[in-house]
C-alpha cells in the first residue's frame, strides 16, 4: 500500500475525466465508457486483463441475453398485441379513463421488467400515442390552452396523464428485477465485486424485495395520475373518440397469433422460470445447485436467446425466429456503460481511493440508520436528475456508500441498494433519463408537468424505500445478520 495515496490520486483525476466527458458529452458516451481500459493501465490502477474482465461477466451476459429476447419481442410486434389486450381489457365500457390509464401504465410496468426501461419506453410509447392520436389533441399539446374548450382540456389532461404513465411506468418497473435497469445490475455486479465469497444477489432474491417496493410506489403514480389529470367529466369527453371497438380494429388489423409469436413467448416464459429458480431457498437450493453454482442468470440468458437462432419461424424456408442482421439494434452503449461501472467499481478499491473515503467519512460512524437511509436515497435521486445517466450514478454513489456502511459497521446492503434504487428516482427534469426524453418528445407534456407528478412520486418512492428497507430488507437479503465470508478488507467486521 505504499503506492495508494499516488494511485488513488490518480483514480480521483480519471474519476473527474470520465464523469465531465458523460457530463459533457464531448466524446460520445460509449466512447468515454471504454476509457478505464487505457486509464486504469496508463495510471498504474490495475492491468489492461483485469479491467477487461469487467466488461464481460455473468451480469453483462445477462443484459446481452436479455436484449436479444428484447428485439424479438419487438420485431414480432408482440409488445403492441400485449399492450391493446391488456388496454381492451382495462378500456371499460362505458369509458373509464382511470382504468384505461391504469392497463396502459400496468403494460409498461409489466414490459419494463423483463427488458431495459429505455427499451420498454420505446416500445410501449408508440402503443400509446396511438391510441391518444384518435383524439382531438392527439399531437402537440403546447401553446394551445387559451384556444381549447373545457371538453378539449380534459381530454389533453388525459394525454398528459397518459405519456406520463408510460415513461414513469417503465422507470418503476424496471426496479423490480435484475434486467428491467442497468443500475440494479451494477449493484449486483458490485455486491460480487467487492464481497465475492458472500451468498450473490439472484434473479428472484431481488424480486422478492424490489417488486413489492414497485408496487406501492407504482399505486402511488396511478393514485397521483387520477389525481392530477384525470378530472370529473373525463369520460364523455373521451367516449366520444375512444371505445373498446376502436381497440378491437386495433388488434384484429395485428391477425391470430403466428408460431412464431408463439414460440417467442414461451422461451421468455421458460427463462423467466429459470430465472426464479436458479436459487430459491437454503431449503430449495433451485436448479442451479444441479451445476455446483457455477451457472448464474446470465447463463441462462444467452441459452434462451441462443434458442431463438435454432427454432424456425415458420415463415419462409429455412428462416429462424431471429438473425444476426435483426441484432443490429443491440444498445452496445448500455452494455459499455455497464462495464465501465464495474471497471470503476473495481478501479476505487483497488487503488487506495476506497480507504480515503473511508476516513474522511469517519463522522458518520454514529449516524443512526433511521436519519441516514432517507438521506443517501434524496442524494441519489437529486443527483440522477442532474447526471442524465442513472447508472452513471449508481457507479458514482455505490462504491461510496459501502465505505459508508463500513463506517457505520452495519450491513453494506442497507445503503447500497436506498442508494441504487434512489438512482433511479428520476422523475423531475426531461434529461434525467432517455425515457423521460422519450415521452418530453412526444409534445403532450411540458417540464411543468414532469415536476408537478414526479415531486410526489419521488417523495413517495422516498418514503416506501426507507419503511420496507429495515423492515422487508432483512427477511429478503439477511441484512440483520452479519457477513459470515467477507473479503479481507472487511475482516475486521466480524472481530
Amino acid at each position: 500500500m505504499d503506492n495508494a495515496p499516488a494511485t488513488s490520486t490518480n483514480m480521483l483525476g480519471i474519476l473527474a475525466w470520465i464523469f465531465t466527458w458523460w457530463l459533457a458529452e464531448a466524446v460520445p458516451m460509449p466512447i468515454t465508457s471504454m476509457s478505464p481500459l487505457f486509464l486504469f493501465p496508463l495510471f498504474g490502477i490495475s492491468s489492461a486483463d483485469d479491467v477487461a474482465h469487467s466488461y464481460m461477466d455473468d451480469v453483462i451476459a445477462l443484459v446481452l441475453g436479455s436484449f436479444i429476447l428484447a428485439l424479438a419481442v419487438e420485431h414480432y410486434n408482440i409488445h403492441r398485441r400485449l399492450a391493446l389486450n391488456i388496454t381492451l381489457l382495462f378500456c371499460g365500457d362505458p369509458m373509464n379513463p382511470p382504468f384505461l390509464l391504469l392497463g396502459i401504465c400496468a403494460t409498461t410496468f409489466f414490459v419494463s421488467m423483463w427488458m431495459h426501461n429505455v427499451a420498454a419506453t420505446v416500445m410501449m410509447m408508440p402503443v400509446a400515442t396511438g391510441i391518444l392520436s384518435r383524439l382531438p389533441s392527439g399531437g402537440s399539446s403546447r401553446g394551445h390552452w387559451n384556444q381549447q374548450s373545457n371538453s378539449d382540456d380534459l381530454v389533453t389532461k388525459f394525454c398528459k396523464a397518459v405519456v406520463l404513465g408510460v415513461i414513469y411506468s417503465a422507470s418503476i418497473g424496471g426496479m423490480s428485477t435484475l434486467t428491467g435497469t442497468g443500475v440494479n445490475l451494477i449493484l449486483v455486479g458490485m455486491w460480487r465485486s467487492y464481497f465475492p465469497q458472500e451468498k450473490p444477489l439472484s434473479f428472484n432474491t431481488w424480486f422478492f424485495f424490489a417488486f413489492p417496493l414497485a408496487l406501492v410506489i407504482f399505486l402511488a403514480l396511478w393514485g397521483t395520475l387520477c389525481l392530477l389529470y384525470c378530472r370529473k367529466g373525463s369520460s364523455r369527453s373521451l367516449s366520444a373518440y375512444l371505445d373498446k371497438a376502436h381497440l378491437k380494429r386495433e388488434l384484429d388489423l395485428l391477425g391470430p397469433m403466428a408460431f412464431a409469436e408463439k414460440m417467442i413467448l414461451t422461451v421468455f416464459s421458460i427463462l423467466i422460470v429459470l430465472w426464479m429458480t436458479r436459487s430459491i431457498t437454503e431449503d430449495i437450493p433451485g436448479w442451479g445447485s444441479l451445476f455446483g453454482g457455477r451457472a448464474g442468470d446470465g447463463t441462462v440468458s444467452v441459452m434462451m436467446a441462443t434458442l431463438l437462432f435454432i427454432i424456425p419461424s415458420k415463415k419462409q424456408p429455412g428462416e429462424k425466429l431471429m438473425d444476426w442482421n435483426k441484432c443490429k439494434k443491440l444498445p452496445w452503449n448500455i452494455i459499455l456503460l455497464l462495464g465501465a461501472g464495474f471497471a470503476i467499481a473495481d478501479g476505487v478499491r483497488s487503488s487506495g481511493l476506497a480507504d480515503v473515503l473511508s476516513r474522511a467519512l469517519d463522522f458518520l460512524e454514529n449516524a443512526p440508520y433511521l436519519a441516514i437511509a432517507p438521506a443517501v436515497c434524496l442524494i441519489s435521486g437529486t443527483l440522477t436528475e442532474f447526471i442524465t445517466s442513472n447508472n452513471a450514478t449508481a457507479t458514482i454513489m455505490v462504491p461510496l456508500l459501502i465505505e459508508i456502511a463500513k463506517n457505520m459497521r452495519i450491513h453494506p446492503l442497507l445503503l447500497m441498494i436506498p442508494g441504487a434504487i434512489g438512482a433511479q428516482f428520476a422523475f423531475l427534469l426531461p434529461t434525467s433519463t432517455p425515457s423521460n426524453v422519450v415521452g418530453f418528445a412526444t409534445g403532450h407534456i411540458d417540464i411543468r408537468d414532469m415536476i408537478q407528478t414526479g415531486l410526489p412520486l419521488k417523495v413517495a418512492g422516498i418514503a416506501a424505500l426507507s419503511l420496507l428497507m429495515p423492515t422487508l430488507g432483512p427477511i429478503v437479503f439477511g441484512t440483520d445478520k452479519p457477513l459470515n465470508n467477507v473479503s479481507r478488507n472487511y475482516l475486521h467486521w466480524c472481530g
